[in-house]
């Protein structure tokens, strides 16, 4: 009879394990599935998160592709500007050496004109300082041929007639041949005297 009590015991003892230890799986389980489940919500959160990150990337990275699409029309409207600049320097560069170039001309001009003007000048100044003194000797001379002419007109006044019929005798002829060449010095005198061109 303590057998079957002693079975009744044991399985009800067995049982009881069984019990507790299906108990204890079922709180295993249950366990397991509180863990599963908040393993899912961190996961479904940290998704969230990440839904959230990759939104706002996305927001960021269209807010930086529409900046990089702003710089790049930046840097053409930039590179635009630059050339345009490059261009209208070029441009002036080039009206400035042809300006360049034509005052260099009006200036190699305007030097010819003053080398010829002064050489002009210069050969006025030279026949001016000629007449100058072609006037001076022309006064001179005219100054002598003055007293020639007067000693001349002083003589022919001091004539008398004894010297005219002198002059005239046909004998001898002396008087004559002096006053031919009192007549004589005075022509080389005047002609001493003469002007030449």
């Amino acid at each position: 009879m303590r057998f079957p009590t002693f079975f009744v015991a044991v399985s009800l003892a067995a049982s009881m394990i069984t019990g507790a230890r299906a108990d204890s799986e079922a709180d295993r389980l249950r366990e397991a599935l509180r863990g599963a489940i908040t393993q899912q919500r961190a996961l479904e959160d940290q998704r969230a998160a990440l839904q959230a990150k990759l939104a706002e990337a996305e927001s960021e990275r269209a807010r930086l592709k529409d900046q990089v699409g702003a710089a790049k029309a930046e840097v053409k409207q930039v590179a635009k500007q630059n050339r345009e600049a490059i261009e209208e320097f070029n441009r002036r560069i080039v009206e400035r050496d042809e300006t360049l170039e034509k005052w260099k001309a009006a200036y190699e001009e305007a030097a010819d004109v003053a080398r010829t003007k002064d050489a002009e000048r210069a050969k006025f100044e030279a026949q001016a300082a000629a007449y100058k003194a072609n006037v001076k000797s022309c006064n001179a001379k005219n100054v002598e041929l003055v007293k020639v002419g007067r000693d001349l007109l002083e003589r022919y006044e001091a004539a008398n007639f004894a010297d005219l019929a002198l002059a005239s005798e046909p004998l001898t002829g002396v008087r004559r041949i002096e006053i031919q060449n009192l007549l004589q010095d005075y022509n080389d005198k005047i002609l001493d005297h003469k002007v030449k061109p």
